[in-house]
């Protein structure tokens, strides 16, 4: 606790050098105490869930506030409601006085029921005076390290009888109102917004055919996702790699191409997919490459998920089994089934808060890329650049001598907004450097970098990319400011991806990010993904909890009691 305070009393620029002062035990209880303290702290009560995600919560409000309206008999008619994760019912005006009773129904009574004006900048007013009505559900897990509440809520607006329109209090989307008389409509859940889960449960909602007209900036074509990954603690997999170190001599003396921290397995990809299925529900496949490996708590048979062996991208190219990242993102364009727009992801990134596909791709195909602000150094690449600066500056040529243009700077360390095709022309126009980089077995100062980089700026001078931003973090694992850093995206949770890279570590320091990994990913993301088998391991214990009886679209392990949120 004096260190707590410590830190809160010391000016920003200070905080750094304190933390480098705590032991790792310390710096663990920080992400502790803070994810603790930081989760929840709109007040009142939530029950405590097993599983869930945003998207199976504000189904769950929506369809508890339709059942309650149906009992009622009050029409209504569900509205788009982009770029909200919150859904959306209209009620006539004329029907106010039966939707106030039907608030009041006893299947209401644990619910938080809020009015609001429909002000450009509403505030809260008494539910009989409210032109919008907000209605959720807050639910959280066993450690109260997430809360699921008002985000995910759903909103019944009252629509002014005008003649012969309905008119919103506030504007949708699409129209701001539909004549009364215009026939209802069933609609996906996928036609209200972006964020809805990708394929369609069958489940359709009464709407007008007025609202049903996708807005302009609106991405409606399908967007899937694709991880690399490697368990570099697998025994078999060691003996390829040793084997194949033997044959390349030159690779041995290139500590930054074979040292142990990259090829470390804390779980992450379980954690990374946890945050895909929370926040990015809309991803239509996932496909997970790798070299004649599984992790052993994923659910391979889950219809989204597809594992894809090197053998099958690589074919009669390159040279297996490789270690060379850059040579496996050299072959993600010959994924059988592979949508023409992905995203391309390393498992220690991660999905920080719900965002839509519109933040990856423009509605045209365009894909976004972020530039970072560190620079590709200067010269040509040298026995002393670590391999990530070398395939810059081999991109750097590429560029130069493809387009007549300098190359500048390095990409951060996001989810990638690719196109397929455009890896497939960068194949057809260097088709030496990508036969040469697919194959070296291990980082070679000769590779180029094309998802992560070389694609960005290709697409970018052939019409196909543009440069973008997104509210993101990066830390090296072993950087003893980054328990910090984790306490802080754990309060806050407040970036849209986040990186906890790996790169080199002391042998001592190993338990300890393990340990602060263990601590901070579940906290995070506690609640499982479809994608994980049901009897698969854990990295904490898990927290008993009695059953109670469930409610409609959530899952049946619920707890009992509601708890205290802060």
């Amino acid at each position: 606790m004096l260190a707590l305070r410590l830190l809160g009393l010391a000016p920003p620029a200070m905080r750094p050098g304190l933390v480098r002062a705590l032991s790792p035990r310390q710096r663990r209880w920080l992400i502790q105490y803070l994810a603790r303290h930081g989760a929840g702290r709109g007040g009142g009560t939530a029950a405590v869930l097993a599983t869930t995600s945003p998207v199976q919560a504000r189904r769950h409000n929506l369809n508890e506030v339709m059942a309650t309206l149906d009992a009622a008999g009050v029409p209504y008619f569900r509205v788009p409601h982009a770029p909200e994760q919150r859904t959306r019912l209209a009620v006539p005006t004329g029907h106010r006085d039966a939707t106030l009773a039907a608030l009041g129904s006893p299947r209401l009574a644990r619910a938080q029921v809020r009015g609001w004006t429909a002000s450009t900048r509403p505030r809260c007013v008494p539910v009989r005076d409210a032109a919008v009505v907000t209605v959720y559900w807050p639910v959280t897990n066993a450690d109260r390290s997430m809360l699921l509440g008002e985000e995910v809520a759903c909103d019944i607006e009252l629509w002014t009888e005008d003649g012969d329109a309905l008119v919103s209090p506030r504007q949708p989307p699409v129209t701001p109102l539909v004549r009364r008389d215009s026939p209802m409509y069933l609609a996906a859940d996928r036609d209200f917004d972006q964020f809805s889960a990708a394929g369609d449960d069958g489940v359709r909602f009464p709407t007008r055919r007025e609202l049903m007209l996708a807005g302009m900036d609106w991405v409606r074509f399908p967007v899937d996702a694709v991880y690399t990954w490697v368990d570099g603690e697998d025994p078999r997999w060691q003996q390829r790699q040793a084997a194949a170190l033997e044959a390349n001599g030159w690779a041995g003396g290139r500590p930054q191409t074979t040292n142990a921290p990259r090829f470390i397995c804390h779980d992450e990809l379980r954690y990374s997919l946890r945050s895909l299925h929370y926040f990015a529900p809309w991803v239509r496949r996932i496909f997970l490459v790798t070299d004649a490996q599984v992790p052993d708590w994923l659910d391979t048979s889950h219809p989204q998920v597809t594992v894809v062996d090197h053998r099958e991208i690589f074919g009669d190219t390159g040279r297996l089994p490789t270690f060379n990242s850059h040579a496996i993102e050299s072959r993600l364009h010959h994924i059988p089934g592979l949508a023409e727009h992905f995203l391309y992801l390393n498992d220690d990134v991660f999905f920080g808060r719900p965002q839509t596909p519109d933040q990856y791709f423009l509605p045209n195909g365009i894909a976004w890329f972020f530039p970072s602000s560190m620079p590709v150094d200067a010269g040509s690449p040298g026995s002393e650049d670590p391999p990530v600066m070398c395939a810059g500056k081999n991109n750097r040529e590429v560029v130069a001598r493809q387009f007549g243009r300098l190359l500048t700077q390095k990409i951060k360390h996001t989810p990638h907004s690719l196109r397929r095709s455009v890896l497939a022309e960068i194949e057809r126009g260097c088709p030496e450097l990508v036969r040469a980089t697919s194959g070296h077995q291990f980082r070679h100062p000769a590779d180029i970098s094309i998802p992560s980089s070389l694609h960005h700026y290709w697409s970018y001078l052939t019409g196909r990319s543009v440069p973008g931003d997104i509210r993101y973090t990066y830390t090296d694992l072993d950087d003893p400011r980054t328990p910090l850093l984790l306490a802080n995206l754990l309060w806050r949770r407040h970036q849209d991806v986040f990186c906890l890279n790996f790169t080199e570590a002391a042998d001592h320091s190993l338990s300890d990010v393990a340990a602060m990994l263990a601590d901070f990913l579940p906290r995070y993301f506690p609640f499982p993904s479809p994608y994980e088998l049901p009897d698969a391991p854990a990295l904490l214990a898990d927290v008993a909890v009695a059953p109670q009886q469930t409610r409609p679209e959530l899952p049946a392990a619920v707890a009992p009691a509601d708890v205290p949120v802060r």
